[in-house]
């Protein structure tokens, strides 16, 4: 069964609490939190103390993403905060700097995570592979929600499956930008275990029939 985390970036923040209750209701496994600092990335979305609220609002698992510069500043805050998956950026800052950050989220005992921008070669995670619980192969170029989705991102994915395949077995997929009806079986047949969907989500119809779908 593929994993479902809605992202909270296209809720409804004056409603945020409610929204978050209802994805539980209606089947999400996890919740992905969008952190943006606006130098990573051309835009500003929330902190640690929105992430520490929604830990106390929910027992769903955390899946955050940071979109910021220099992570390893801040991995252990957003652990304590309540993160339970930590994805950073191997953009973000030099090797030597994500593989530290990469132990550091780790020996809290959270799960930790790269992602890598559309135009990253999948070669470029070659030095954090057995370092990972998950890879996010982003399908549109962060920072902002609703953009459509890259297609010809799916050779990466299937690439960094077939990778980790080989040293790192254990080591999940997940796949955010442009997730919706249309996509989502082809991620799914080019690796991927985690889907990420926040307009698709908010503007279905039957959401009920839309985290069925995706997790079928």
């Amino acid at each position: 069964m593929t994993i479902f985390s809605p992202s909270i970036l296209s809720a409804d923040f004056v409603n945020l609490q409610r929204d978050i209750q209802e994805m539980e209701t209606r089947g999400a496994d996890w919740l992905h939190v969008d952190v943006m600092d606006g130098l990573f990335v051309p835009n500003i979305s929330i902190g640690l103390p929105v992430v520490k609220a929604i830990r106390g609002v929910t027992g769903l698992p955390l899946d955050v993403h940071l979109m910021i510069d220099r992570p390893l500043r801040y991995v252990e805050d957003f652990v304590k905060a309540g993160a339970d998956w930590l994805t950073i950026h191997i953009e973000a800052d030099q090797p030597q700097n994500t593989l530290e950050a990469l132990d550091r989220i780790r020996a809290m005992g959270c799960k930790a995570a790269i992602s890598l921008k559309p135009r990253t070669p999948a070669e470029a995670a070659i030095p954090y592979l057995t370092k990972c619980d998950m890879i996010l192969v982003m399908t549109v170029e962060p920072g902002f929600g609703g953009q459509s989705f890259l297609w010809d991102m799916m050779p990466k994915l299937k690439k960094l499956r077939q990778m980790l395949d080989e040293v790192n077995p254990g080591c999940i997929l997940e796949v955010d930008g442009g997730v919706d009806a249309n996509t989502q079986q082809v991620c799914k047949d080019n690796g991927a275990g985690v889907l990420v969907s926040g307009s698709a989500y908010f503007k279905a119809a039957d959401r009920d029939a839309f985290v069925r779908m995706i997790r079928a």
